[in-house]
Parts: structure tokens; sequence; C-alpha cells
């Protein structure tokens, strides 16, 4: 867990940063970048190949 267990942030607070990231990538136009859902774990980064 990136924050720990002992703070104010909500889980709104990591979908909104994980929103943001998203659009970052999406900046770049770089389809071979990813951020996505695994529901009931949390995100995952994943890189492909072209």
């Amino acid at each position: 867990m990136a924050w720990g267990y002992n703070t104010e942030s909500t889980d709104r607070t990591i979908d909104t940063h994980i929103k943001r990231l998203r659009a970052k990538l999406d900046e770049f136009d770089h389809p071979m970048w990813q951020i996505k859902t695994v529901w009931g774990v949390g995100y995952q980064f994943e890189v492909t190949a072209e």
C-alpha cells in the first residue's frame, strides 16, 4: 500500500491520481503504455511490445 493504513486519503484519492496519470500518458499518444485496473487488487502499469 502506497500510503499505509493510517492516512486521511480515501479510495477516490487514488482514483484521482490514476486518472491524472492516464491523462499524462495519453498526451504522449503512446499505445504501448497503459495503467490497467485489476479488480480487487489495484492497478498495473503495463508496457506492451509493438
